[in-house]
């Protein structure tokens, strides 16, 4: 049997290889198949994973910390459940990564079980579509709150939280579920290639495998097309604001609010454009050429696996960036970690209580006419 890769990333598809040896020897295209590979990922992707590994379980696991000692903040309810679900999954793929660093360094060989490659490629392809899913309600979020602030705070925040969330994780694990139960492990000239070297059969089985990659890629467009739309509202609802009158609280005028929103907006459209967007341009002709469906040279199918293997990192950057859109979304987050680390820097103990923090955090009552920053949850 002739093989060649098919994908070098978990949300490819297997094809069969059930097709009589006959059939394939009629396919000049199987006889000619070779692995595309890419030699400078054996010595790139175990550095790069391993930075990510380390700063990526110390960043998020600080977050979750946070989110946990932030659950008095009523206000913060369905922000909170969100960021903690995405940490959640942040955490879940740094987890995974000692896996695939291991990979990497004995070049491309799987010494573990076929049922661990299933479950660390699933939770790669988890992390990605749970990280822009819930960027996008976070946008959606915001937008509700900043366009219609009243309707926002009279609707019960925290059970509608934890239905999204639900629906989320459960769109997700369901298109996951296909990696979980097909054979993760090829083999390929004795070596065992995890989602990597499938055999190849007919050319209808390679279209099949094509059409699920281009159904993913025109889902996440439609989806980072709602984040834009999303995030240019809430940009252009902000600027149109007055000048904030005055808090009667304090006599005080509220100190760059605008500049806060857009940051916040900022960060969370660079993730998907660092991150995301590269791997779905790269992903539709990168699919197209290893999978031989066009007659391209091997010098662009050769440079599309290259570009294919450097926006996997990107993607890999997304468990690193997550934390720095919480500081953006919310004041109270960035608030609470300052008051930690000034308490570490005076030698004290964080305490379990945190009433204290969290009634200084908490929302004042707003005149309707003033901003509502995008960094607050709209109080109940």
């Amino acid at each position: 049997m002739s093989s060649t890769v098919v994908c070098g990333y978990p949300i490819c598809e297997m094809i069969p290889s059930d097709v009589p040896v006959t059939s394939r020897d009629q396919d000049p295209a199987l006889l000619n198949a070779t692995f595309l590979d890419s030699e400078f990922r054996y010595s790139l992707f175990p550095a790069f994973y391993g930075i990510v590994f380390i700063l990526g379980l110390l960043a998020n696991v600080y977050a979750l910390f946070i989110l946990h000692h932030m659950r008095e903040t009523k206000a913060m309810n369905e922000m909170r459940i969100y960021m903690t679900n995405l940490t959640v999954a942040d955490l879940l793929f740094v987890c995974i990564l000692p896996f695939w660093i291991d990979y990497y360094v004995r070049r491309g060989n799987w010494m573990y079980s076929d049922a661990m490659c299933r479950i660390t490629g699933s939770l790669f392809f988890v992390n990605t579509y749970c990280s822009v899913l819930f960027l996008t309600v976070i946008s959606i979020n915001r937008y509700w709150a900043v366009t219609q602030p009243l309707v926002a705070a009279s609707s019960d925040c925290r059970k509608r939280g934890i239905i999204v969330s639900f629906f989320v994780w459960a769109v997700t694990l369901a298109a996951a579920a296909k990696q979980l139960t097909d054979p993760g492990v090829q083999e390929d000239q004795n070596i065992s290639r995890c989602f990597e070297g499938y055999h190849n059969d007919s050319r209808e089985g390679k279209l099949g495998v094509a059409a699920i990659h281009f159904v993913i890629i025109g889902i996440f467009f439609a989806v980072f097309l709602l984040v834009i739309l999303c995030n240019v509202r809430i940009a252009m609802t902000l600027l149109k604001q007055p000048i904030s009158q005055p808090r009667p609280s304090t006599g005080r005028r509220p100190q760059g609010t605008k500049r806060r929103a857009l940051r916040m907006l900022c960060a969370v459209v660079g993730v998907f454009v660092v991150c995301f967007v590269p791997h779905h341009v790269v992903q539709g002709p990168w699919t197209l050429a290893v999978l031989q469906l066009t007659d391209w040279s091997q010098e662009t199918r050769q440079g599309l696996n290259d570009a294919h293997q450097v926006t996997l990192m990107l993607m890999g950057l997304n468990c690193l960036l997550d934390p720095i859109v919480y500081c953006f979304a919310t004041r109270k987050f960035r608030k609470f970690i300052q008051s930690h680390l000034k308490k570490v820097r005076n030698g004290k103990a964080c305490s379990n209580n945190t009433t204290t923090m969290t009634t200084n955090l908490s929302i004042k009552v707003r005149n309707p006419n003033e901003l509502v920053s995008v960094f607050e949850e709209p109080e109940k």
